[in-house]
């Protein structure tokens, strides 16, 4: 548990995600005929060809986006000795003039494990197999405040809200159907069937912290809920045999006591996708826009452990031995892993959960939803050369994001296509690009909506944690369509 201690302050606090992550599919493709999974992206788009992806590689990628870093919160001191935002050596201002109001951290994980598309029943149909996984974390200054100053004088005291973690992953059964309504106007249309795998949502509402030279109290609303099927056991102090001499912490939960014992559903969903295309030659020649809504649904969450904050006001000790100096004894043994260890087990105290459903109940959560507008023109010099603009909007409530992304794309023959484009949202600006090859048998692509050129030697942004890159292969076969 010690180890999904660590992983987790690193997602909450540094931003680094070092897992196979991807969206629907990468944006930087959105405008490309021969990018074959554009149509997670808006379902009215069809392939040039029918295909079939290579298992599990048809469409993988890793990434984050995040509106901090890992400079946010790791430093280096003179010895060269990494450390975190903690420790004296790091001033305050130095540390909470690189946050925002609020600090996002947003990833989607998408293995294509097998997807397929081809012509029938007057229109272009996929099926596609996959895993997704959804996480996002919103952390408000107020809180890292807090943490950092303390105390400011006899008597202190702090009000923050909206602090979240929410993890999502499931399977998903996409079936897919495109057609064209007339010559200007297609549409598809996708139905999902979800199948969950695991849910996590924790949060504070709000939190009230009074801190004087005897005594810091805590006054907070808050609520968790952890599903992940019958195999998850999320036992009380009581239950571990653990703070017995305590009665008020009976109660709490033990997370180092937390274990899964055997896979199982945690849940089942439905979801769908909704897109549409127009031709707008009789107007503007050249012209075509396009829009899509896609991940429209909800998951039922089964056998769903839920926790809430007590009623009344409980003490907390403060944050102590996280980042020691090194002029004190134990310096050696306070390294930076140790020190996130620390911050997790004071951030535990501060939260104190205790639960009120043992996997009895359930839970329905809804899909996060993505609206995307687009517009692309055909220059008339070079019908091989086209402009884009791309507006996206993901409907998540704290986790939700706004992004503009403007594209130039080429195709000089039949089987290369490559797009550039630059995007400017929540999450700051960033680079992309696509590059595609789909000669007659088979396509390969690779990219990266979010480029990052400066890297720790754990391959993390050092700035904003905004970072990905997406590859994949597929058989074509079958006649290419006239477009």
């Amino acid at each position: 548990m010690k180890h999904i201690n660590k992983y987790i302050i690193a997602v909450a606090l540094v931003g680094v995600l070092q897992s196979a992550t991807a969206q629907e599919a990468s944006r930087s493709g959105y405008f490309l005929e021969g990018y074959n999974f554009r149509h997670q992206l808006n379902p009215a788009f069809a392939p040039e060809n029918n295909y079939v992806s290579i298992p599990a590689l048809g469409n993988f990628g890793v990434g984050a986006a995040s509106n901090i870093g890992v400079n946010t919160f790791i430093y280096k001191k003179p010895d060269g000795q990494l450390t975190t935002f903690m420790n004296s050596s790091v001033s305050s201002d130095e540390f909470l003039n690189k946050l925002h109001k609020n600090n996002h951290l947003t990833a989607n994980i998408n293995m294509t494990l097998l997807s397929c598309g081809f012509r029938a029943f007057n229109g272009y149909n996929t099926v596609t197999i996959s895993t997704r996984a959804e996480l996002g974390a919103n952390l408000p200054k107020d809180l890292f405040t807090f943490m950092k100053v303390g105390m400011t004088g006899p008597s202190t005291s702090y009000n923050f809200e909206n602090v979240r973690v929410r993890a999502n992953a499931y399977a998903e059964l996409a079936l897919g159907h495109q057609r064209k309504i007339t010559n200007e106007l297609s549409a598809g249309a996708k139905v999902k069937f979800l199948f969950g795998l695991g849910h996590l949502d924790a949060r504070i509402n709000t939190m009230d912290v009074h801190m004087s030279d005897n005594l810091w109290s805590v006054r907070a609303k808050g609520e968790m809920n952890i599903a992940a099927g019958s195999g998850l056991y999320v036992p009380t102090n009581k239950e571990s045999g653990k703070d017995l001499d305590k009665p008020d912490m009976y109660n709490q939960i033990d997370y180092d006591g937390i274990e899964y014992n055997n896979f199982g559903l945690a849940g089942f969903g439905l979801g769908f996708d909704l897109g549409a295309t127009y031709d707008m030659h009789q107007f503007v020649e050249g012209l075509t826009l396009s829009a899509a809504l896609t991940d429209i649904g909800f998951i039922s969450w089964n056998n769903n452990h839920k926790a809430v904050t007590p009623a009344t006001q409980w003490t907390f000790n403060g944050f102590s031995n996280i980042a020691l100096d090194s002029d004190q004894p134990d310096y050696e043994q306070n390294k930076l892993d140790e020190q996130f260890d620390n911050i997790f087990d004071d951030l535990k105290d501060c939260t104190n959960f205790e639960r009120v459903s043992d996997g009895g109940s359930s839970r329905t959560t809804a899909l996060a939803t993505t609206l995307a507008i687009g517009a692309e023109y055909q220059m008339p010099f070079y019908k091989g050369l086209t402009g884009g603009f791309l507006f996206s909007q993901r409907m998540g409530g704290c986790f939700s994001w706004t992004e503009g992304r403007f594209y130039a794309n080429v195709k000089p023959t039949d089987w290369f296509d490559c797009s550039i484009n630059y995007g400017a949202g929540s999450f700051g600006s960033s680079f992309g690009w696509l590059v595609n090859f789909h000669p007659k048998g088979f396509t390969f692509f690779i990219g990266s909506d979010h480029q990052f050129f400066n890297i720790t030697p754990q391959f993390a942004p050092v700035g904003k944690a905004n970072a990905n890159l997406t590859l994949g292969m597929s058989v074509n076969f079958g006649a290419k369509t006239k477009r």
